[in-house]
């Protein structure tokens, strides 16, 4: 079918995206978790339309695209166990990254420079949000935080060895959108934070996306 094209489906998943955002603000949350869905369901089409079954690596990537599905249906919700499930969905979304980026091939020399840089931004995070998490999601968030700066330092590792500045991209925004998260859910911030969160969210996870394509067949 002609109008299902890479620009189209880009263009559909920031359509959404754009429109969940105004939808949030305006209070309207039944139409809100529709576009949240075509905005997910978007980018996991996305992968599969640019050949993301034709490799190893793609396949691993259409992984983690579909367990952070998962997680953003559960994070429609607003429960304390939602949260949790949402929580789970996303780990196992960055080690299916995380074992894609290795599939890929990994700099150790780009990982190690990269690792300290992150490794006190993660601390960081874990002292501003102490005073926040409940008791029983301590370990949780603490695990969760650890595997995403792993999955950002792994995705550095990979520009050493020569994979497309795409996967850095879309590491970094889903790191960064993970903290809009955290700011709002935990924190609870004034500030509607997913103002910046949800299209960093969304543009990374397209990055991602896209990256089967311009990367080398693993």
């Amino acid at each position: 079918m002609k109008f299902v094209s890479t620009r189209n489906l880009v263009a559909l998943v920031a359509v959404s995206c754009i429109s969940l955002v105004v939808l949030l603000l305006i209070g309207k949350d039944a139409p809100a978790a529709v576009a949240k869905l075509v905005a997910s369901s978007g980018f996991v089409i996305l992968a599969v339309h640019v050949g993301g079954l034709r490799s190893n690596y793609g396949r691993i990537i259409l992984l983690g695209l579909t367990f952070s599905w998962f997680g953003d249906a559960a994070l429609i919700g607003e429960t304390r166990s939602l949260f949790l499930l949402g929580l789970v969905a996303f780990l196992f979304a960055h080690i299916a990254y995380i074992a894609a980026f290795v599939v890929l091939g990994i700099s150790v020399k780009w990982v190690l420079v990269a690792a300290m840089p992150i490794a006190l931004i993660a601390v960081a995070v874990s002292f501003w949000l102490a005073p926040y998490v409940p008791q029983e999601l301590v370990m949780p968030v603490r695990i969760y935080t650890a595997v995403i700066s792993l999955m950002v330092i792994s995705a550095f590792g990979t520009r050493g060895g020569g994979a497309t500045i795409l996967v850095v991209a879309g590491a970094v925004m889903f790191f960064l959108s993970d903290l809009s998260v955290a700011a709002l859910r935990l924190a609870q911030t004034d500030l509607p934070t997913y103002i910046l969160g949800l299209p960093l969210y969304y543009a990374g996870q397209v990055c991602l996306a896209l990256s089967p394509s311009q990367s080398r067949s693993h």
